[in-house]
């Protein structure tokens, strides 16, 4: 089957798409999986939530973890999807790949860059290794195609500090590249 990489920025619905897909797959009769990283339980521990409300139980893993550990039971899905991929190892990605490789439908939902508009590990590896690889677009407040994340610190936007710092909107920002780089240069 095929691996595919949907990315977008913060805000962009990634999440609420993965849940659909979740949902319309079911209601074909396919065995879904709903796999995300352990790093962010915003929404608690085995939930995946979307900002408009959609949730469904989810496995979480452990960033030493394998897919083929936590869930013994693989080989009864047809289809594995991923929220937050950008936070998977890159040999969880790898992992991915082989199931896809095995027949597995795989849909992984994330970011692609960080705050100081670099890769994620996860993200990385996918967009070597997908088959299909496609953005969900959002608009930027000036009307642009927003394609970068601004953390805000004390109001005031920052490229300091760790790439993973699990937070929302009262963080995060999803601007246009002309919009990120006059948060910086005015």
């Amino acid at each position: 089957m095929k691996m595919y990489f949907f990315y977008g920025v913060m805000g962009a619905s990634k999440t609420a798409i993965a849940l659909m897909k979740k949902y319309s797959f079911e209601e074909h009769g396919k065995k879904v999986v709903l796999v995300k990283p352990a790093i962010d339980n915003r929404d608690g521990i085995n939930i995946v939530k979307s900002r408009i409300g959609l949730q469904s139980k989810a496995i979480f893993l452990e960033r030493g973890e394998t897919f083929f550990e936590k869930i013994p039971e693989i080989e009864k899905y047809n289809v594995i999807i991923t929220d937050e991929s950008q936070f998977f190892s890159e040999n969880q990605i790898e992992e991915l790949r082989l199931l896809a490789d095995n027949n597995y439908i795989v849909l992984c939902y994330g970011l692609k860059n960080d705050f100081k508009g670099h890769l994620f590990e996860g993200s990385k590896r996918l967009l070597e290794l997908a088959d299909c690889i496609r953005e969900i677009p959002s608009p930027c407040n000036c009307g642009r195609k927003a394609t970068m994340i601004l953390k805000m610190v004390d109001g005031k936007a920052v490229r300091t500090g760790e790439q993973i710092d699990i937070g929302g909107n009262e963080k995060y920002l999803s601007v246009c590249h002309y919009c990120y780089n006059c948060a910086f240069f005015g």
